[in-house]
């Protein structure tokens, strides 16, 4: 298993952006998914965007619109652009990475906690 690192969350109010990153040695240049997921009131995480190693991308229904996951394979890094957040987007959020490569497969890291309140 790979570690991956989540960065970027903190405390914003409604309407507003955060970025959060996801890194981890390599796994860009390789054929890795990437996915983001969020933690729910249930305690189970719930899906919120995935990366392909052809940069395709995949949304919620949720986030659809207001969320954008893009790589910078320079950095290493995959990237959540939030936008137009809501009070409801508050959670701890995750990424996840699998693939063909052994390379590619993550366990689950700390996460990074995205507070939205007014």
């Amino acid at each position: 298993l790979i570690q991956v690192v989540e960065s970027g969350g903190g405390l914003v109010q409604p309407g507003g952006s955060l970025r959060l990153s996801c890194t981890a040695p390599g796994f860009t240049s390789n054929t890795c998914d990437v996915r983001w997921y969020r933690r729910a009131a249930d305690d189970t995480r719930e899906w919120i965007s995935r990366i392909r190693p052809d940069d395709t991308t995949q949304y919620s229904t949720s986030v659809e619109g207001r969320f954008t996951i893009f790589k910078d394979k320079a950095k290493d890094t995959v990237f959540l652009q939030m936008n137009s957040l809501k009070i409801e987007d508050t959670s701890i959020y995750y990424c996840k990475t699998d693939g063909r490569s052994n390379a590619c497969f993550s366990d689950w890291g700390q996460g990074t906690q995205v507070t939205v309140s007014s």
